[in-house]
């Protein structure tokens, strides 16, 4: 029995063997046909320009364009952080603003570009398209993605919809708990009572009782609570 198996294990030796002789002979003849080994040459001569050509336009276009986007919206920003949401959006001539930075860069400005220029848009009555822009923000960072969520609903409030806005304010605060998330807890739960919604109103309002309790919301809910339990 031990014999029959060593005989076996050595005939599919032998025939992997004869596979693997045939097969660098295939090879062996494919590289000595000239239009082959011709071809084999221009395929890699492709293959490097285009490695090289991609390496050359990340090195010497995107970055550096996306050096001078950064640098453009340095002055924006400083003007955010001030207040001045008009020049924010709009530059003053001297330096670009956050929709003429988007329009130039896009993207290349980084993903928080379309974050400015919502909460620029929504601070300067443009409910629309801070609604657009904020949607268009796909940035990861759990705080300024929350705050997003709640700029587009209350940009959804400005135009009326409330519905759509106590969607937004609710994905705002799936987002993260933190001290900010008390503060769209306390506009869900007053936009559920001009729904009609005082049952649901009531579970945000005791949400933040008891889930951010040394929040300034948690120390002004309380009456919002009293109001609907005595109505």
């Amino acid at each position: 029995m031990a014999t029959k198996k060593k005989q076996s294990a050595k005939k599919q030796n032998t025939q992997d063997e004869v596979k693997l002789g045939t097969a660098i002979s295939s090879i062996e003849l494919f590289f000595q046909d000239k239009k082959n080994q011709n071809r084999v040459f221009i395929t890699t001569i492709v293959i490097l320009v285009i490695v090289f050509g991609i390496v050359a336009l990340n090195r010497w276009y995107l970055q550096p364009l996306k050096a001078e986007a950064k640098a453009q919206m340095f002055p924006a920003e400083q003007l955010f952080m001030e207040g001045d949401y008009v020049t924010a959006l709009n530059g003053d001539g001297n330096v670009m603003g956050f929709a003429e930075i988007a329009h130039q860069y896009g993207n290349k400005a980084g993903k928080i570009i379309h974050f400015y220029k919502g909460i620029c848009q929504l601070k300067t009555g443009d409910n629309e398209g801070a609604i657009k822009s904020l949607k268009e923000y796909s940035g990861k960072e759990k705080i300024a993605k929350a705050r997003a969520y709640c700029c587009i609903a209350d940009a959804y409030v400005n135009l009326d919809d409330n519905a759509e806005a106590l969607k937004w304010y609710k994905k705002a605060i799936a987002v993260d708990s933190n001290t900010y998330t008390a503060g769209y807890l306390l506009k869900a739960g007053i936009i559920c009572e001009e729904m009609g919604d005082n049952e649901q109103a009531l579970h945000f309002y005791d949400e933040i009782s008891v889930k951010h309790p040394n929040t300034l919301e948690a120390y002004e809910v309380g009456k919002y609570i009293s109001r609907l339990k005595n109505n």
